[in-house]
């Protein structure tokens, strides 16, 4: 982070207001990822899901917070299915294991902390 800061990637972001929906875009048939923040203690990266694309089962060894920005989406965890919309937030438990699907194409924002 401190080397994309240095080379000015987010020098608008910082201590200046900007909308989470437009510092990320959709690409067909993929899903595309943007990293604010990358320290030691944790993480906070933007997601812009297609329809239909997804990540498949894993754990993680921290609890995260996904917060559906616009879409629709599918996040199984532990086996069991929620659909989470646009405006609504999610709490991933460290270690249980969870997928994501995108019911409707959806951009959505993932906090870990580490610590």
């Amino acid at each position: 982070m401190e080397e994309n800061r240095k080379s000015g990637r987010f020098e608008k972001l910082i201590a200046a207001p900007a909308k989470l929906l437009d510092l990320i875009g959709y690409q067909e048939g993929s899903v595309v990822s943007r990293t604010l923040i990358d320290k030691k203690a944790g993480t906070v990266t933007l997601f812009a899901f297609d329809e239909a694309q997804g990540l498949s089962e894993h754990t993680a060894p921290y609890d995260a917070t996904v917060c559906l920005l616009e879409g629709e989406a599918e996040i199984v965890i532990s086996g069991k299915p929620h659909r989470v919309e646009g405006g609504e937030v999610i709490i991933l438990p460290a270690n249980e294991p969870h997928a994501l699907k995108a019911l409707k194409r959806f951009k959505m924002l993932l906090i870990m902390i580490r610590s």
